[in-house]
């Protein structure tokens, strides 16, 4: 097992993530607030899409890079929303 597989980074579906976020940025922003976006959008992707993909029922490796490069491009708005939509349904 790789070092980055140690830590639960997946290469494949943090690319997918990268090029998913790099759609989503806003050429208004400042550069902090791009790259905190990237990295959301990254992370999300990473660590989001199994569980996604889980929830649907999704096996197949390319429709999971697919759901990566979706959740890389909603990035941290995108999982702002989840969250208030999960938190209010709950309550």
């Amino acid at each position: 097992m790789s070092r980055l597989e140690e830590l639960g980074i997946n290469i494949g579906l943090s690319i997918a993530g990268f090029f998913g976020s790099i759609f989503f940025i806003d050429r208004k922003e400042d550069f902090r607030s791009t790259l905190v976006s990237m990295f959301g959008g990254v992370a999300s992707a990473n660590y989001l899409t199994p569980v996604v993909c889980d929830w649907f029922g999704i096996d197949k490796i390319n429709h999971q890079f697919s759901v990566a490069f979706l959740l890389g491009f909603m990035g941290l708005r995108g999982v702002e929303k989840i969250a208030q939509k999960l938190l209010k349904h709950k309550q």
